[in-house]
């Protein structure tokens, strides 16, 4: 059991966390309740490197099992990007509604439009990691950004076998379905065997 030490201060992804592990776990905190900030530089290849490099930063300064995840979208056409470079694609202080545009904008006249929301989880303890898993989750591109809800991409993400965006589905059936409830779901299954 013991405590899980969360390196998001995402208040959504705090939630989801606890939901999925609080039979896993003691106690789930983030690092910012335990005093704990650490600027970790997201300069990794991959999703998974970034993962690894703020779980292992913030699990050399605390007890515990410490979780981090890096996720982003990945477009076919764009040859994966913006992948790591998701949340910075327009530019380092790029808004949600820069890089949906220059997204939009990269894409007119593509028809193949698939893509995929990724997400990478580690957990990692005394500097070393533990667990590592990824979920993914696969839709189209819109051709213009739809619905009120989430955040990031989720107006231009379109859901094929739901015909809605991840911003027009509801935030229970998103938790359901997200990159991240998916590898979530892997991560329970793994800590519960530990």
């Amino acid at each position: 059991m013991g405590r899980l030490v969360l390196a998001t201060t995402n208040r959504g992804k705090v939630a989801e966390i606890e939901e999925l592990l609080k039979e896993s776990y003691d106690e789930i905190v983030t690092a910012a309740e335990l005093g704990i900030h650490v600027d970790v530089v997201e300069d990794g290849e991959n999703f998974e490197a970034n993962a690894i490099k703020k779980a292992v930063e913030i699990s050399k300064l605390t007890e515990g099992d410490v979780l981090a995840d890096d996720s982003g979208l990945s477009v076919k056409a764009l040859g994966g990007r913006p992948g790591v470079r998701s949340a910075r694609f327009a530019g380092e202080e790029a808004t949600d509604a820069e890089n949906n545009a220059l997204l939009l904008e990269q894409m007119r006249g593509v028809t193949d439009r698939s893509a995929q929301f990724v997400c990478c989880i580690v957990v990692a303890s005394g500097g070393r990691v533990k667990f590592s898993v990824e979920g993914t989750v696969d839709g189209v591109i819109g051709e213009e950004p739809a619905g009120e809800g989430g955040f990031g991409y989720d107006p231009l993400f379109f859901l094929p076998d739901s015909d809605m965006t991840f911003a027009e589905i509801s935030m229970d059936d998103k938790n359901q379905i997200s990159h991240r409830a998916v590898a979530l779901k892997k991560l329970q299954e793994l800590v519960k065997v530990q």
